[in-house]
């Protein structure tokens, strides 16, 4: 007998990924729930630099109108060293992404992101105050349970619950996931107090030894948003708080360049957080269970594709399970997105230590390779861009 009712999908999770996979997938047709364990939706962090293999899946979705209006469209990127701001190499964003991949470079708040998100997405569906604490995928339906004492069961249940998965750990086992070496700085300071400065539309870096300094506008360009890296050896909670001070922020970037100092310091408050991360997994799947986003494959974001991966995941998800056998699409998934997300893992790692590279002879190939020949413009990145996550191939 044909299948009448949709196949049931639950989503745990309702951040980026989770979120974009629950539209994709309903407008795919099937009955979609998200399980959110917060009691409502937000998002940690400042803003989101999205390449256009990202927007391009959101203004698939019909999402198009609100990124045009809360979003900036960068016109550059731009590298400079720490100290004498001399630059490094420089590539323009749009509109020459929009021309060669129909979509734009766009820089975005994380909650105005979610928010256009969840925007697309029936909103009785999703159900705050969800914290998972049970999973049995035994069967041809997979079953759910939640501290607050209900239990749901669902035909495929996607596992979207970030670095500390609780979906993963029940498939894959316990593990800790593992201090990067790394902490950042981020604030957020109003475009009206940094009017002297006579910043760019764009995308903004400088790296030096041990640390690099980003930033760029959001909101609409009512908000700079800032983040600054820098390199420790150890992360103890007892030792750092969330909410650091301007003068830690200060310290941090000392003998850096001026306008770094002066956006440090036009900010009312300045949190930290530390980078964690995930060897990349040998599988995402078990029967009726699959990952998402940073639940299978957290990297660092020195490439700037955390969030863009977890949209892409979502959009591929819903193509292949359109296909309509269910154990196949879950396979066709995992093989389609592995070995990219894998790359840019690998990528992103590396970055961390091409951008942060002591002043020498390793730091003075790097900038020579940079003059010559860049790896930031639309052009070089054309395999990652030109991507599109909505197509199955030999579909």
């Amino acid at each position: 007998m044909p299948r009448i009712a949709p196949l049931s999908i639950a989503v745990i999770g309702g951040g980026l990924g989770g979120l974009t996979a629950a539209v994709a997938l309903h407008q795919a047709g099937f009955d979609v729930h998200v399980y959110e364990q917060a009691p409502e939706l937000t998002e940690v962090g400042g803003g989101i630099n999205m390449g256009p293999n990202a927007a391009r899946v959101l203004y698939r979705l019909g999402l198009g109108e609100a990124l045009d209006r809360e979003a900036v469209r960068p016109l550059s990127t731009h590298q400079q060293r720490w100290q004498d701001g001399r630059t490094l190499q420089r590539a323009p964003l749009n509109p020459r992404c929009e021309e060669l991949y129909g979509a734009p470079h766009l820089t975005v708040h994380r909650a105005d992101l979610l928010a256009i998100i969840a925007s697309g997405f029936v909103a009785e569906r999703v159900h705050l105050g969800h914290r998972l604490v049970g999973l049995d995928g035994k069967g041809d339906r997979v079953a759910a349970s939640f501290e607050n004492g209900e239990r749901i069961t669902a035909d495929i249940l996607v596992g979207a619950d970030g670095i500390n998965s609780t979906v993963r750990a029940v498939l894959l086992g316990e593990e800790a996931p593992r201090f990067a070496g790394c902490v950042a700085y981020r604030g957020l300071v109003p475009t009206e107090r940094l009017a002297g400065l006579d910043l760019e539309i764009g995308s903004q870096s400088w790296v030096g030894p041990g640390g690099h300094f980003v930033h760029y506008f959001v909101a609409r360009g009512r908000l700079l948003n800032f983040v600054g890296w820098t390199e420790h050896d150890t992360w103890n909670r007892e030792d750092w708080t969330d909410r650091a001070t301007i003068e830690r922020a200060l310290v941090a970037f000392d003998g850096w360049h001026p306008q770094i100092r002066r956006i440090i310091t036009a900010a009312d408050t300045c949190f930290i957080w530390a980078l964690f991360d995930r060897e990349p997994l040998e599988r995402w799947s078990v029967g009726h269970i699959t990952l998402l986003g940073d639940a299978c494959h957290p990297m660092y974001p020195f490439m700037g594709q955390g969030a863009a991966q977890a949209i892409e995941d979502g959009a591929t998800l819903a193509a292949c399970l359109v296909a309509g056998d269910l154990a196949a699409g879950l396979r066709r998934y995992e093989e389609l997105r592995r070995p990219r997300v894998t790359r840019l893992q690998e990528m992103s790692r590396a970055n961390k230590i091409r951008f942060h590279l002591p002043d020498g002879p390793a730091q003075e190939a790097r900038d020579a390779e940079w003059a010559r020949a860049g790896d930031r413009s639309p052009e070089a990145l054309r395999w990652l861009f030109e991507f599109d996550a909505t197509v199955v191939p030999g579909r």
